[in-house]
């Protein structure tokens, strides 16, 4: 089976403060059912899952988005199930990517791609997001320290989105885990920073191919982006 991951810019150029549309929500999911990023100038965390693309915003309040909304950065695949396992009483964040990790190390996966679905109990999900920030070379971790806030959503339903890079495409999108969330009833999420997994159902498909949507404006051409922004990336995670 052969399976994509759809990516908009790259992370890099994100970090860096390029935060313009690259392409719309529409086009974007039509490449990915499954998967996640951000919106014009970084108005929200980016949760797709089952073919719908939502929005959480400054509060981790979750909308529904329309197919005319500006995408500057994303990664996204469709999601079969290929690998399919029971988590149960996942204590943090770190406990959560190392099980994951194991489960594609098994698989001979740790230099492909994946992306993943966690259905389930949540005991706690620290979670942020931000408001919109409309700017030209103002880092994401300048607009974060202005626009960010975090919660806390405890004994909730729920999803966790998320996609997996190798270390050598570092600078593509983030090496390791990165992880989104999304209530049941799709009110409440955010990029997740720390969770717990009472129990909950993953399905993980590994991807061999990737397509990288780069932005065609010449102001693109303006970021340096032989940077090694390494530490202010890991920072905003």
């Amino acid at each position: 089976m052969q399976n994509k991951m759809y990516q908009v810019s790259t992370l890099q150029a994100l970090a860096l403060g390029y935060s313009k549309a690259v392409i719309n929500v529409g086009e974007l999911l039509n490449n990915g059912d499954t998967g996640l990023g951000t919106f014009e100038d970084v108005n929200g965390e980016m949760i797709i899952l089952g073919g719908h693309c939502y929005r959480a915003d400054q509060s981790g309040n979750v909308t529904e988005v329309a197919y005319d909304t500006g995408v500057p950065f994303a990664a996204a695949a469709r999601l079969y199930g290929q690998q399919q396992f029971t988590l149960k009483d996942i204590a943090n964040i770190n406990s959560v990517r190392d099980e994951l990790t194991l489960k594609i190390e098994e698989n001979f996966g740790l230099n492909s791609m994946h992306v993943v679905r966690i259905d389930g109990e949540f005991d706690k999900v620290d979670a942020r997001s931000e408001a919109p920030y409309r700017s030209h070379h103002v880092t994401l971790k300048e607009m974060l320290a202005r626009t960010q806030k975090a919660f806390i959503f405890e004994n909730i339903r729920g999803t966790l989105v998320g996609v997996y890079f190798p270390d050598y495409m570092d600078g593509i999108n983030m090496p390791g885990w990165h992880l989104h969330f999304v209530s049941d009833d799709r009110t409440k999420g955010g990029h997740v920073f720390d969770v717990a997994i009472r129990e909950g159902t993953a399905k993980v498909d590994k991807i061999s191919n990737i397509f990288i949507n780069l932005p065609k404006e010449a102001a693109f051409d303006t970021y340096s982006l032989k940077q090694d922004l390494q530490a202010e990336i890991k920072s905003v995670e």
